[in-house]
């Protein structure tokens, strides 16, 4: 009985144990509000994530588009986050703190700089650091969620995206294209290469006209320095020789014969072996880091044949002195003897440069002594009074002309491309006087030291007594003038005009005309008795000055023209910086960060 009553205990407890509908509806019952939970916090994480990757998507995109308008970029990213359906856009600005709420979204934008080589990529973007090339947008939301808001606490979305675009102009400074005189090309040019050039005007013509491809230039250069496999830069960071550089010009593709002729001679002729780094020549900036052959998408990269040639003759001739003899070539000259010196551009700034805002190009410093002796016609001025010599002893110092460039924009595309330099010319100083550098060519071409000045001897008057001329007074005087016009004048290049590669200079003062004018007005004479005793030395300077003033005035005007046309030929100016731009590229925003 008893293992009867036992049997029927273990059967009910079996058909307990194996009956468990009641259990899972007690544990579904317990646990479908913790489902629920779970599976809408679920459903809103994955809404939030995938609202996260919309938010990246966009500021990405805002990025981009404000990095293409870096004059406008908070209306660039409003417009786009706008139209890209971001809801109620606040752009916070500094030192704000604006908090994002349900409806709107905060952004900050940031402008800067940003460096592609940095090795630290945290700190290759620099805030508000100018020249801009790059902006930073940061976006904050709170994003839509469906059934967990009473359960998790309100998120924020948080995105940043950094964008870049590198616009890219070439430029050059001092590249003056103008008619020159063959014979003074011939001397100075044959004088910095230290060799006998004679070329014709149409000769010279033909250079000042024609253009050279700066990268099919280099290309030549390697294969005469013998490297292969290399880039650009790697070129540009060796030495030529003058010779080698015109050689390399010569056989750029596309030259017209009479050019290419002429750089030929020039090479043959060029005894220099003086090598000159090439950097100090060109800077082919981002350029640079393509390999032999290739080609910048956009972006032209020409030269003036005749302006690369006379940089490159200057940084030859280093800071050494260069003496020319020009003979009569004026009317009413004896003879003119010409000494110039030319020093490298502060901080070997390049004469044409590929870069983006904020690149620097600059001429040399140059200085030049000219001293024209006049002839006196009639030399007889009264009472045996003769004027036996007139010079016109001249001193000019240009320090280097710069052009920076500034901006380049394409606010509605590539037909609308600006490239903005500011130029700011020479400042020169003009002397008629004697130098103490007269006698030192050392001291002459030593840029590190400033020249002074003193009463140069300018007339030699005698006294006929009979038969003889007696010295009698020695006209001694000076006179200078500076040339200030340092303030930056700011030149735009539109697409035309850098097609056509237009020349540009800054606002030119009147004083090609008037300047060894000027000096004569200004020119202060004393006279030297030479030991005559009871001479009436202010009576006779009454009498001789005007002879003297008026016949330097005869040659003021030609010996104005040949000053400028020898600064033409160094590639400078006396108040006139000239710039060309000869391509440029707005580049494309792309993606850094």
């Amino acid at each position: 009985m008893l293992l009867h009553a036992c049997n029927g205990i273990g059967r009910l407890a079996r058909l307990m144990l194996s009956d468990r509908k009641a259990n899972f509806t007690v544990m579904a019952a317990l646990s479908a509000p913790v489902a629920l939970a779970l599976a809408a916090v679920a459903i809103d994480e994955a809404s939030i994530y995938t609202e996260r990757r919309e938010a990246q998507a966009m500021v990405d995109l805002a990025a981009i588009t404000a990095a293409s308008n870096m004059t406008n970029v908070n209306a660039a990213v409003v417009t786009t986050l706008t139209d890209n359906g971001m809801p109620g856009v606040v752009v916070q600005s500094s030192g704000q703190t604006i908090e994002p709420a349900v409806g709107k979204t905060v952004v900050t934008v940031t402008p800067g700089r940003y460096v592609a080589s940095g090795a630290n990529v945290g700190q290759r973007f620099q805030a508000s650091i100018t020249p801009y090339n790059a902006v930073r947008v940061t976006l904050k939301k709170i994003p839509a969620r469906y059934f967990a808001s009473s359960l998790i606490p309100t998120p924020v979305i948080g995105t940043q995206a950094t964008a870049s675009m590198t616009p890219q102009a070439t430029f050059s400074v001092g590249s003056r294209l103008a008619s020159l005189d063959g014979g003074i090309l011939n001397a100075l040019l044959g004088g910095l290469l230290g060799s006998n050039i004679s070329l014709s005007v149409m000769d010279y013509n033909a250079l000042i006209s024609a253009d050279v491809s700066v990268l099919s230039f280099v290309d030549g250069l390697a294969t005469q320095l013998n490297l292969t496999g290399v880039s650009y830069s790697d070129v540009l960071a060796s030495k030529a020789t003058v010779g080698q550089i015109a050689t390399a010009m010569a056989n750029v593709p596309g030259l017209g014969n009479t050019a290419k002729a002429a750089l030929q001679t020039i090479a043959s002729k060029s005894t220099s072996t003086v090598q000159i780094p090439l950097s100090h020549l060109v800077d082919l900036g981002s350029v640079g880091k393509l390999g032999l052959g290739q080609r910048p998408a956009g972006l032209g990269v020409d030269a003036s044949a005749l302006g690369m040639l006379t940089a490159a003759a200057g940084l030859a001739n280093g800071s050494k002195q260069v003496d020319v003899a020009l003979g009569a070539t004026i009317p009413g000259v004896l003879s003119t003897t010409l000494a110039i010196a030319i020093g490298e551009p502060p901080q070997s700034s390049p004469w044409l440069a590929v870069g983006e805002a904020g690149t620097v190009v600059r001429t040399a410093q140059t200085r030049i002594k000219l001293l024209v002796t006049v002839g006196v016609g009639n030399p007889n001025l009264g009472g045996g009074i003769s004027l036996l010599s007139v010079k016109l002893p001249l001193n000019v110092e240009v320090a280097y002309a710069e052009a920076k460039l500034t901006d380049i924009n394409c606010p509605t595309g590539p037909d609308s491309l600006k490239v903005t330099i500011a130029a700011k010319p020479g400042i020169a100083a003009v002397n008629l006087a004697a130098s103490d550098a007269d006698n030192s060519p050392t001291a002459f071409a030593d840029f590190s030291n400033p020249q002074s000045f003193s009463d140069a001897n300018i007339a030699d008057v005698s006294l006929n007594l009979l038969l003889l001329k007696i010295p009698l007074i020695l006209v001694k005087g000076s006179a200078g003038a500076d040339i200030t016009n340092v303030s930056p004048t700011n030149l735009v290049f539109n697409k035309t005009e850098i097609a056509a590669k237009t020349i540009k200079t800054t606002p030119t003062r009147d004083i090609t005309q008037t300047l060894t004018t000027s000096l004569v007005d200004k020119l202060s004479l004393s006279v030297n008795a030479l030991g005559i005793l009871g001479l009436d030395v202010t009576a006779l300077l009454g009498t001789v000055k005007p002879a003297v003033t008026t016949l330097l005035k005869t040659v003021t005007a030609p010996v104005d023209t040949l000053l400028y046309n020898l600064l033409d030929t160094l590639g400078v100016h006396l108040g006139v910086a000239d710039v060309r731009v000869t391509g440029a590229t707005c580049g494309r925003a792309v993606l850094v960060q």
